[in-house]
């Protein structure tokens, strides 16, 4: 879905925040904090996700209630050869079970894949299974010791 470049107003960009800070607030509450009509909040909504602003709301699970008491960030080097089939990596590493968000990076590495699995052997067999990738020239592991959740943008940088 191509995104509407409009600017954001200022009701727009308060409730963009609220959503943020607490995805299920119904839509009578967000009027009322955002100081609207519920029927123009719930148009400026619908809007907000039409045009691309609002891309979904999601639970935040804690991956280790999930067994995945291990993280980790991967980075990935790709072949020269497969320079033209950088695209593609993405969606076959996000298939993976273990492969919690992919990010396309500038610098020394290609990819950085944010993983989670139960114990170091795992890890181990991820690592493995990734640098065997006939596309990956190289790979390094980074352990994830801590991880504190940062908040997305709600108006365009200066």
């Amino acid at each position: 879905m191509p995104k509407d470049v409009r600017p954001l107003d200022d009701v727009d960009r308060r409730l963009v925040a609220l959503l943020q800070q607490d995805g299920r607030l119904p839509n009578n509450e967000l009027a009322r904090r955002v100081g609207v009509a519920p029927s123009t909040c719930l148009g400026r909504v619908r809007s907000l996700v039409e045009r691309g602003v609002v891309r979904g709301v999601h639970a935040d699970v804690d991956p280790a209630v999930l067994g995945l008491e291990i993280q980790a960030m991967i980075a990935v080097s790709l072949t020269r050869d497969s320079r033209t089939s950088l695209p593609d990596f993405a969606p076959v590493m996000a298939s993976r079970a273990y492969v919690l968000n992919t990010f396309y990076v500038s610098g020394s590495y290609d990819y950085l894949l944010h993983v989670g699995c139960a114990d170091t052997e795992d890890l181990r067999d991820i690592v493995n299974e990734v640098s065997g990738l006939p596309q990956v020239a190289g790979t390094e592991t980074h352990l994830i010791f801590e991880h504190r959740a940062g908040r997305a943008a709600t108006s365009a940088a200066p």
